[in-house]
């Protein structure tokens, strides 16, 4: 009997504790579902909007002091991805980005954020455009729930010197797994 109480004692706190997870959701892309146009790099062959998706996130753990935000393709034909986006030194009291805060000039992100230089040589966000013929590329729209207000470090970075940075001082992360193939 004490082992039914128990048990339906967990099976009630479950969705409370799921409901509070860290999420991130997006009006523009969806889990496992193709990105739209608009989120597909307009050039070096592809002919799409280059915008930014919308994001949201909710419920950051205790102790966040700071977010980041990357698009990574670990599908690239480099040997080692290709990324899309970086954005990090998000303030602590952000809950999203709108659609196009991608721009080079960083504009519409919110103060002290910084953009490197992502894969493709620029800051800001680069759509997705995979080589033509290759399968499905996956795209990991990933935010990170950061414990230091900054990560120290500047434009200059790498996306490869953020991820690592990312990875020392991560408190939780949520992510959206969208495709594209031409």
């Amino acid at each position: 009997m004490k082992t039914i109480i128990v048990f339906l004692v967990l099976l009630l706190c479950a969705p409370a504790a799921q409901a509070r997870a860290f999420s991130l959701t997006s009006p523009d892309i969806a889990d496992t579902r193709v990105l739209e146009n608009a989120q597909v790099l307009k050039g070096h062959g592809c002919e799409g909007g280059n915008l930014s998706p919308a994001l949201t996130w909710a419920n950051a753990p205790a102790g966040t002091r700071s977010f980041a935000v990357t698009v990574y393709d670990p599908d690239a034909p480099t040997g080692s991805g290709w990324w899309h986006w970086v954005v990090f030194n998000i303030p602590a009291t952000t809950a999203g980005l709108p659609a196009g805060a991608g721009t080079a000039d960083g504009r519409k992100l919110p103060p002290g954020s910084i953009q490197p230089r992502t894969d493709f040589g620029q800051p800001g966000f680069g759509g997705a455009c995979p080589p033509t013929g290759d399968g499905p590329h996956r795209y990991q729209f990933t935010v990170y729930a950061l414990d230091v207000p900054n990560l120290g470090l500047d434009a200059n970075a790498s996306p490869a010197l953020v991820g690592f940075m990312l990875r020392q001082h991560s408190l939780a992360k949520a992510s959206i797994l969208s495709l594209y193939k031409r």
